[in-house]
């Protein structure tokens, strides 16, 4: 789960990690009170959306006055934002975040991932700051300082020493950085993230650490036990189709495609999506509605499925394992006979009841078309949109 700048901030805070002075307003008269507040200018107007590259899109504004803070604020405020992350079609900004400006002399990049290739938790810095890291991977990589760390026995003061010595911070800042390190391991582990970001972290000229920015994103599957970060959830900065999938444990995102599909098994639903495009065609979706697929679900995913207008036609994929093919078929009757399906489907299923579940389809009397194998189905789809 993505949580906003302003949030992850707030998260900072409560861990001792320092962040400028600020908050969120929702109109101009909230980011105009808020500076005032501040009690100096400049003064630093940023969107708050679920997407990097904000400055690039003209998302971060230095306002000097107050007047620039309204005619900034209104310019960001209620428009699509268009980020290298965000696709052409952009974000659109509901709120801001109204910072004190800094006086920066040095901009440092940090970051704490796992590494699923070592089993550890991996912090990543740079001395150049603000900065894609890709950019610094691709074009200097030397540049780049990467530790890894032994999640069962946890952070201790040779991996913050790592750090230090490799961005070269100055002795009368050692004892901080590294607290600063500390704290910010503490906050990945605890909220259990999946990315824990600051881009730039600065020096300020007064000799201060200070997180300018903010990036988490939250492990969906620890989400039970993290209550209170689960409310910064924000289904606005999500696909409509995807929020309403999760009210049913389906596994769905959208896509650009044309082709409708329901799958049971993640791997199985990737495969499908290469064979969608091999035989010619795009996939509208990832839908895997899980091993332990009811009725019920079959039918909340077909009518997803149905509510995306691109989708030109369905291809249903199931190995009948826990979920048989009977249920399947039951739920795929009633879902177009509740749906008044418009668009073709194709059906390819093998497994427990396979003879049953085709029984059912048949005698469905409705336009069902069944495939004997993956490259069978696939290729029947692609013709059927390709009309």
């Amino acid at each position: 789960m993505k949580i906003h700048e302003y949030q992850a901030k707030q998260l900072f805070r409560n861990h001792h990690i320092p962040v400028p002075e600020g908050d969120v307003a929702q109109n101009p008269e909230e980011a105009c009170a808020l500076a005032e507040r501040l009690g100096g200018f400049p003064v630093v107007v940023k969107a708050q959306i679920h997407a990097g590259g904000r400055g690039k899109g003209g998302g971060v504004k230095i306002a000097r006055d107050l007047d620039e803070v309204q005619s900034m604020t209104e310019a960001i405020l209620g428009s699509p934002l268009v980020t290298p992350q965000t696709g052409p079609q952009g974000k659109k900004v509901r709120k801001v975040l109204v910072e004190q400006g800094l006086d920066i002399d040095q901009e440092l990049y940090f970051s704490i991932i796992p590494d699923r290739s070592t089993a550890q938790i991996m912090i990543i810095a740079s001395r150049a700051g603000g900065m894609d890291i890709e950019e610094v991977a691709a074009t200097d990589p030397d540049k780049i300082i990467r530790v890894l760390i032994n999640p069962l026995t946890g952070i201790d003061s040779s991996h913050c020493k790592n750090v230090v010595t490799g961005l070269n911070i100055p002795d009368s800042l050692t004892a901080e950085f590294s607290t600063l390190v500390e704290n910010l391991y503490g906050l990945f582990v605890e909220s259990d993230c999946s990315l824990l970001e600051i881009n730039p972290l600065v020096i300020t000229k007064q000799e201060s650490l200070i997180a300018l920015d903010a990036k988490i994103d939250i492990d969906d599957n620890a989400l039970f036990r993290q209550k209170d970060i689960l409310k910064f959830r924000d289904t606005d900065e999500e696909d409509p189709l995807e929020v309403e999938a999760s009210k049913f444990n389906l596994n769905y995102i959208n896509l650009d495609g044309n082709v409708g599909n329901m799958v049971n098994g993640a791997g199985l639903a990737m495969a499908t999506m290469d064979l969608i495009k091999n035989a010619g065609a795009e996939p509208a979706n990832f839908l895997d509605v899980g091993g332990g697929a009811d009725e019920e679900m079959v039918e909340n995913g077909f009518r997803i499925i149905l509510e995306d207008e691109n989708v030109k036609g369905i291809l249903i994929n199931i190995f009948g394992g826990i979920l048989r093919c009977d249920v399947l078929a039951e739920g795929v009757v009633t879902a177009a006979r509740k749906t008044g399906i418009k668009v073709p489907v194709v059906i390819r299923m093998q497994g427990t009841n396979v003879e049953k579940g085709r029984e059912i389809l048949a005698a469905s009397g409705l336009n069902l078309i069944t495939a004997a194998d993956l490259n069978d189905a696939a290729g029947k789809i692609a013709a059927i949109v390709g009309k």
